[in-house]
């Protein structure tokens, strides 16, 4: 199987993204899968930051490390690297595909969309609430990989070819 590069993209990268990208991780570890996993913000306010502290213990609670990523912006090259580019919130998506390359290999779309069983398609930013707002944001995360784990399984048998379930792709 080819390996595949994957992003997760929130808005600052300290809070929903880091989560992501330490929640596929773990998951892609778990059934075999070859992914390499970044994350990255739209907006470069927090760059070189550790994640939000309360995204760390949310992550920690269910065994996840992410205390190593530091935040950074999406850089147009992102969108040649990598296979899939997946936004938190249509907010987010909006502005990556304002950012996409015309010629960009990646293929973007929202995290939930596979999720569909949840009847949203946006993760809440939790950085104005408390832990249970990461916590309800890492749930609705979790819920998104489960279902993305078997769409990278299937791009990876195919070499890479994404099936975009996102009907907002740009």
């Amino acid at each position: 199987m080819t390996a595949l590069h994957v992003l997760m993209v929130c808005l600052g990268n300290i809070c929903r993204s880091p989560m992501a990208q330490g929640a596929l991780e773990a998951a892609a570890r778990a059934g075999g899968l070859a992914v390499r996993v970044d994350s990255a913000g739209v907006m470069g306010w927090h760059e070189g930051a550790a994640p939000d502290a309360r995204a760390m213990a949310a992550a920690s609670r269910r065994g996840l490390d992410i205390t190593g990523q530091r935040a950074r912006a999406v850089v147009a090259q992102d969108f040649h690297a990598c296979d899939l580019v997946l936004a938190m919130d249509a907010r987010v998506h909006d502005a990556l595909r304002a950012q996409r390359p015309p010629a960009a290999r990646a293929s973007l779309g929202l995290l939930l969309d596979y999720a569909p069983h949840l009847g949203r398609r946006d993760v809440p930013d939790p950085y104005y609430g408390g832990a249970d707002a990461f916590d309800r944001a890492l749930d609705l995360i979790e819920h998104g990989v489960a279902g993305l784990v078997p769409h990278l399984r299937a791009m990876a048998e195919m070499g890479g070819e994404s099936q975009n379930l996102s009907q907002r792709e740009g």
